[in-house]
């Protein structure tokens, strides 16, 4: 019965306006300083109908975590898939992930600041998501090292937190820079970095 509640409010308009608005507010006021009635008043709802919804405002942050973005982490298998080469699944994957945090400031400001935290409200949400972007990338980078285009003597654990970590820092440096670039030129740069690393054919030589 509870399950069915709780999907039936997620197919509600209300539901997601809320959880808009809620982003926005933690967004710019940070987690601890945003309040039920701020979120309430950028929603358009009363602050009682935010309770017909959501226990508290830490179920808010947990329920952008299970619903909102992991919608989007949910696209970035999609495209995975549209290609067979795995460089360009790696560039696919950040590319979309760079357009969906550039497409929604908020939602990126959030994330980053939830994820980096040391104690983590929405812990069980962000242990599922970094482990579909982590399987994706295992996917890619054992895709490659078969194919032949990435090195085989790789630790892929490493492989991995050098691709998050890079991915990471891009969107904090776009985000400290107030959005004044085009996030997604940033894919391509960093896929080549990625694939070819900082060493010159010249130095190896």
């Amino acid at each position: 019965m509870e399950a069915a509640i709780k999907t039936r409010h997620k197919q509600n308009d209300k539901y997601r306006r809320i959880l808009e608005a809620a982003v926005n507010v933690f967004a710019e006021q940070g987690f601890f300083q945003s309040t039920i009635s701020q979120i309430a008043k950028v929603a358009g709802v009363a602050d009682g109908t935010i309770y017909l919804y959501f226990k508290n405002k830490d179920d808010i942050l947990v329920q952008i975590f299970s619903f909102k973005t992991k919608q989007v982490f949910e696209g970035f298998r999609e495209e995975v898939d549209r290609v067979a080469d795995p460089v360009e699944k790696l560039r696919n994957l950040v590319r979309r992930h760079l357009e969906e945090f550039q497409k929604d400031r908020s939602m990126a400001i959030v994330y980053l600041s939830e994820t980096h935290q040391t104690s983590r409200r929405a812990e069980e949400q962000i242990r599922e998501m970094s482990k579909l972007y982590l399987d994706l990338i295992s996917e890619i980078v054992e895709q490659g090292q078969a194919d032949g285009c990435v090195r085989k003597d790789l630790y892929l654990g490493l492989v991995r937190r050098f691709i998050i970590g890079a991915v990471d820092e891009v969107i904090n440096t776009w985000l400290h820079s107030d959005g004044t670039y085009d996030l997604t030129s940033m894919a391509d740069p960093l896929v080549d970095l990625f694939i070819q690393g900082i060493g010159s054919a010249d130095a190896t030589e």
